[in-house]
């Protein structure tokens, strides 16, 4: 006979973890307790079967929990304990985790569509193992009472259910059915009506307001881009099944395991269906798809289908696809309240359905594609945040605001990092509410306080202004040395490698325009080696949405002006702009990988301007088969890497021989340009980073060239490489100055 106390540390809580052991102590005949206390869960187990609980403990966790350490003492035993219970929640300082939103469980669904369930068609159905966390929660430890579902008292048989050992919702904490829980303000024949009228449904979901419309029809497809104003950034597709999805885009055994998964991310692959509008992601070759994830969802595809009876059709493949995008106006979060919903939607969607429960913390879909095989974040929300990432070592605690476009936070507690799912751009007076909601969140969830800030060096963003409104230091992060390090502290690297971080804007050293850059790496300090060749920027920030000011600029540098005024003096301002770039004035000069390919994607006639952030570049990567390279297209002097050949050549390219020239060239330079540093420095890692490595044609062929050269590239698979990851790299970097 023993008694040992056992602290468990992880991701333990709301995962069904305390009914885990509860079932497996009592298998063994052990007596005791268990509770979830401020750092995880505190387990207290007597009896002559400890050593086999022991083993027994993280052979066949529940799927969501996560055990990183686990704490043994051996302590007295105590007298007339004879049965193992699950006890209060403990309380103190709270360091313990919240896991992520998942989609509904196949048990669920199971019930959702059994007639003999108490859970029959009911909307919100969940147990220990699926359904909103993260969202739900605004405090901890996780247990009901700190959630949104605290006002709804369970009914006799929900209670009865949530104390029985044996049940799957065993201390399932969202536990409701339609005597005691939330409830929608339509019926789901009511949304269904709405979808086959080629209408607009505006759906409270997980995580926030989504719109909703049937993909096949070409008027709601325009109707609903109208009301958005959203006129050619791609929209993403919900299916109800991977072999619906098979039918869409082209689906690989990986792809339908992530899409299956339970954080249900939205997967970009390549397009296969060409009956499909090209409305729903314009001069794109490539679809975002998802599969449904809450009860709502299945049962609104189920009222589309027609109400089969049973549960074969939710594996069946059928021709139906929905457009979901979230529920906002341009350049605003997503929208989570119900008053708002009614003010605010009303000219966007023709039925709004809402329902009692308040989400406490707005998140949007994740978005993942696949770069050199693997999956690779494009945005990292709902299902993965709030994760936390492990550091190499414990640092201050420390709060990064990120920089400006696609902003996250993060906040550091030990040797854990936690980055916030994106804010969005901070040029709105919501997205800068829902930022000031997000980092007090987060502080508050992790019952922390900073001390000491880290910022972007750019000293006009809000994040910059915000910095210096805190009592502790605050520490200015060169914009591109942060995406080194948000890639290098993933992959646990603290020793120096050289990084490529290639993106659309960054402040440089001397306050210069940045984005092609090659740095060396070593942890707090960088030394920068070399740039793309700088080309101006005629008109400053106006080249952002007009990417053929940047064509304009590089037949400037080219020294073909005439053909420059031949190409675009369909524009009034090209003139103009010629005397702007020979006079040096308002043309600031940028080293911009992103502007690169802003020129070459108007140099070749595929878009002159932009109605979305990167969709020159997208279009662009859109229309390549097979990259080819030049092996004359780029030239290496003093620290620049000039591609100044490769556009002159393109001017004599159709845009799919264009597009082909321009991603082999430009990712064959890169290379030669990392091997040259490589050989220099005697270093094999290198770091690739930036919004540029979201390019799946650019990144994939990079990789491949530097792994044929023998060196070792690191990309970032647990955050995206753009600005919604740089906070991690802010954080590890003023952590470690204060350090």
């Amino acid at each position: 006979m023993q008694r040992l106390q056992l602290k468990i540390y992880g991701l333990v809580q709301g995962v069904g973890f305390r009914p885990y052991v509860y079932r497996l102590a009592t298998a063994l005949n052990l007596s005791g307790f268990i509770q979830n206390d401020p750092y995880g869960v505190h387990i207290e187990i007597q009896g002559s079967q400890c050593p086999a609980f022991l083993n027994a403990l993280t052979k066949d966790l529940p799927p969501l929990a996560r055990i990183e350490a686990i704490t043994e003492t051996e302590i007295p035993l105590k007298k007339n304990n004879a049965s193992f219970v699950i006890q209060q929640s403990e309380n103190g300082a709270i360091c313990s985790k919240i896991p992520a939103d998942t989609a509904v469980c196949n048990d669920c669904l199971q019930d959702l569509f059994d007639s003999n369930s108490s859970f029959y068609h009911y909307p919100f159905v969940h147990c220990t193992q699926c359904g909103p966390r993260y969202s739900l929660s605004w405090t901890l430890p996780y247990d009901r009472k700190h959630t949104c579902q605290a006002i709804f008292e369970p009914c006799f048989h929900c209670a009865t259910r949530y104390n029985a050992p044996k049940d799957r919702r065993y201390h399932a904490e969202t536990i409701a059915c339609a005597h005691c829980g939330p409830a929608l303000s339509h019926s789901i024949a009511d949304m269904a009506l709405v979808i086959v009228k080629g209408q607009i449904l505006a759906l409270k979901s997980l995580g926030g307001y989504q719109l909703i419309c049937d993909a096949r029809n070409e008027q709601a497809l325009q109707k609903l881009r109208l009301n958005k104003a959203r006129l050619n950034k791609p929209f993403a597709l919900m299916v109800l099944n991977t072999a619906s999805a098979a039918q869409r885009v082209d689906c690989n055994k990986e792809a339908i395991i992530l899409l299956n998964s339970p954080e249900r991310p939205i997967v970009v692959l390549d397009t296969l269906d060409p009956s499909l509008p090209k409305l729903i992601a314009p001069g794109l070759n490539s679809l975002g798809v998802m599969l449904a994830y809450t009860p709502a969802h299945y049962l609104l595809f189920h009222s589309l289908l027609g109400s089969p009876p049973g549960h074969a059709w939710l594996q069946e493949q059928n021709n139906l696809a929905l457009v979901v995008t979230s529920a906002n106006n341009r350049d605003s979060p997503i929208i989570k309240e119900n008053t708002i919903a009614e003010q605010e939607l009303s000219t966007l969607a023709d039925c709004i359905v809402h329902y009692d429960r308040d989400i406490h913390t707005a998140i949007d879909d994740s978005v993942v594609q696949f770069i050199a095989e693997k999956p690779a974040f494009i945005r990292r929300a709902r299902g993965y945040v709030p994760n936390a990432l492990l550091l190499p070592y414990a640092i201050p605690t420390t709060l990064a605001l990120g920089a400006y476009l696609k902003n996250t936070v993060c906040v550091t507690r030990g040797n854990e990092a936690f980055v916030s799912q994106p804010v969005g751009n901070l040029n709105t007076p919501e997205s800068i509410a829902f930022y000031h909601e997000t980092i007090k969140h987060l502080l508050t969830l992790l019952n922390v306080k900073p001390v000491c800030i880290a910022h972007d060096k750019h000293p006009d963003f809000y994040s910059t202004h915000l910095a210096s409104q805190f009592k502790v230091p605050a520490f200015a992060i060169q914009h591109h040395h942060a995406h080194l390090a948000a890639c290098a502290v993933e992959y646990g690297m603290t020793k120096p490698a050289l990084g490529l971080s290639l993106d659309g804007f960054g402040l440089g050293d001397g306050g210069e325009s940045w984005g092609g850059e090659l740095m060396l790496y070593h942890g707090s300090h960088y030394t920068h080696l070399g740039s793309l060749n700088p080309l101006l920027q005629p008109g400053g920030d106006a080249v952002v949405k007009q990417p053929w000011r940047m064509a304009v600029s590089a037949l400037f540098a080219l020294e073909k002006h005439d053909l420059a005024l031949q190409r675009f003096g369909h524009y009034p301002q090209t003139a103009a702009l010629l005397s702007l770039l020979e006079n040096r004035v308002h043309s600031p000069t940028s080293s911009s990988c992103g502007r690169l390919f802003d020129a070459a994607s108007s140099l070749l006639g595929i878009c002159e301007n932009a109605d979305y952030e990167g969709q020159a570049a997208m279009l662009l990567e859109s229309c390549v088969s097979i990259p080819t390279v030049d092996p004359n297209g780029w030239v290496l002097h003093g620290k620049h890497l000039n591609m100044l050949p490769l556009l002159d050549n393109l001017l004599s390219c159709n845009s799919v021989d264009g597009a082909n020239l321009f991603h082999g060239t430009l990712a064959a330079a890169l290379v030669d340009w990392v091997e040259q540093a490589a050989e220099q420095h005697g270093l094999k890692h290198v770091i690739l980073s930036g919004g540029c490595f979201l390019n799946k044609i650019l990144s994939n062929a990079v990789i491949s060239g530097l792994k044929q050269k023998n060196l070792s590239p690191l990309y970032p698979r647990l955050y995206p490489p753009n600005d919604s990851g740089l906070s991690l790299g802010q954080a590890w970097l003023a952590g470690n100055q204060m350090l």
